[in-house]
């Protein structure tokens, strides 16, 4: 038994080295790993398993809002991007270009980083009056984008997953409400789901999107004191709808450019689980998002090995609807067992031995804070739920107090400064301006506006010191 029984804990702890605390989490939990493909990344059955719930959960969601999804070519033609000068500027660094086309004479194809210029390409064939208004498609899907920093998986990969949903509009009011609503989508993804607090806002004009009019986001903060960007929420005006000749005749007979929106998440939201929750003994899984909400430990002895077997089965039956493991493996002690599923993350732990089953109760034990209680076995299925909303109630409101209490308002740069050493978020009031921004970057050492905050500033710009048009968030972000 002991040969089998190698070490599988963590070796550092997330507060002194959460970089490496963070590789060997998603390795050790088996979530991901890194491919021999520089820069990309391989996601195991474990990592996927989120993703999928993720997809369930949110296909369920934009159907509600009369979104369809659909799919689209992987490669772009060059001419495309070219056609909204801006979004092909802001896309350039990042193109990989498939070298067999242009041999042949053809034109160069890169593949997809975004895909608004391939899908819209087909909306100026589909769309031709506001009968076929508003047009309202998603897709799931790959996208490739040529890194060069230092790649992270499920943070920072030149090859994503992620969702794009995309929607053309008679009016902008249309479009301007669809926008925000997609985003309080994200928001209730985020917090009902993943049990990960965000910040939400409009990002400034110089983070905003490449080709939008403007852009929203919804922004987590993680326990090292930066910011991850979790999805965000564009209304990309008409310009592309004009550089692909996109038009409708109206209800008046005349013809018109529509408005545009898109919107997005990634793999991105796995990597804000880890962070948010996982702890030094490994993964913490955010159990209404979980694959497999339960894991069943048998406690074994040779005499009531039979006994206790078919009440662990009699217990995956009956728990079936929370996607049950039980671990019957030989060979590996309980406690051995117990630090593999905490580990992994498995949201909760059931135990059942010869005593439990003569008391008729089961033993359940929390991943997130390893609470054990004593559970009557006839009100098993009453009771898991609500430890699995007490649960994630608890994930929420432990991460949002560290968000809340890492907010510090700030009216002068030496504050600014203070503040964002000490790994907070500063809430600055700011003039607005590209250049100004760009200042505060380059002399704060890389601190980033993440979004607009709500309210209207008295205080003067925090670093130029003209007049405030906004409060602004600034952290260190991925």
């Amino acid at each position: 038994m002991a040969e089998k029984e190698e070490n599988i804990g963590i070796t550092v702890k997330k507060e002194d080295d959460m970089p490496e605390w963070y590789s060997q989490v998603c390795q050790k939990a088996e979530l991901a790993d890194t491919s021999s493909i520089k820069g990309f990344m391989v996601i195991r059955p474990n990592g996927y398993g989120i993703w999928e719930n993720i997809q369930d959960y949110f296909n369920k969601v934009i159907r509600e809002r009369k979104v369809r999804n659909a799919y689209f070519p992987l490669l772009i033609p060059e001419s495309f991007f070219k056609k909204e000068a801006e979004h092909a500027e802001g896309f350039a660094p990042e193109l990989a270009w498939v070298g067999g086309a242009a041999e042949e004479g053809e034109e160069r194809l890169a593949i997809r980083p975004t895909s608004e210029t391939i899908m819209y390409d087909s909306y100026s064939k589909w769309i031709r009056s506001y009968r076929d208004l508003p047009l309202r498609i998603n897709q799931w899907c790959n996208v490739l984008r040529w890194e060069v920093k230092q790649t992270k998986v499920f943070l920072r990969t030149r090859e994503f997953l992620w969702q794009e949903g995309h929607c053309v509009y008679e009016t902008e009011e249309e479009c301007d409400k669809e926008v925000y609503m997609f985003l309080d989508e994200y928001k209730r993804l985020a917090e009902e789901q993943l049990a990960v607090p965000v910040l939400t806002g409009k990002k400034t004009e110089k983070e905003k999107f490449a080709g939008a009019k403007y852009t929203t986001t919804i922004e987590a903060f993680m326990p090292d004191g930066k910011a991850l960007q979790c999805g965000t929420s564009h209304n990309l005006g008409q310009g592309f709808a004009e550089g692909f000749g996109i038009r409708y005749i109206g209800k008046d007979e005349k013809e018109h450019i529509p408005w545009q929106n898109s919107w997005g998440f990634s793999t991105r939201l796995i990597g804000a689980i880890i962070m948010t929750h996982g702890d030094n003994k490994g993964m913490v899984m955010p159990p209404r998002i979980a694959k497999d909400k339960i894991v069943i430990v048998p406690i074994l002895f040779d005499k009531t090995k039979k006994e206790v077997l078919k009440k662990a089965d009699e217990l995956e039956k009956k728990l079936s609807e929370y996607g049950v493991i039980v671990d019957d493996r030989e060979g590996y002690s309980p406690g051995w067992k117990y630090n593999e599923w905490e580990m992994k993350g498995v949201p909760l732990r059931l135990e059942v031995g010869p005593k439990d089953i003569e008391k008729k109760h089961v033993v359940v034990v929390r991943r997130d804070n390893g609470k054990k209680e004593f559970v009557k076995e006839a009100d098993l299925i009453k009771r898991i739920p609500k430890i699995i909303d007490e649960m994630h109630g608890d994930m929420f409101a432990k991460a949002k107090k560290h968000l809340d209490e890492s907010i510090v308002e700030v009216k002068s740069w030496e504050e600014f400064e203070k503040v964002v050493k000490e790994n907070k978020i500063a809430k600055a009031p700011f003039c607005g301006e590209g250049e100004c921004e760009d200042w505060i970057k380059d002399k704060s050492g890389g601190i980033t506006s993440r979004c607009v905050a709500e309210g209207k500033p008295k205080d003067k710009c925090v670093q130029c010191g003209k007049k405030a048009e906004e409060f602004v968030y600034f952290s260190k972000s991925y």
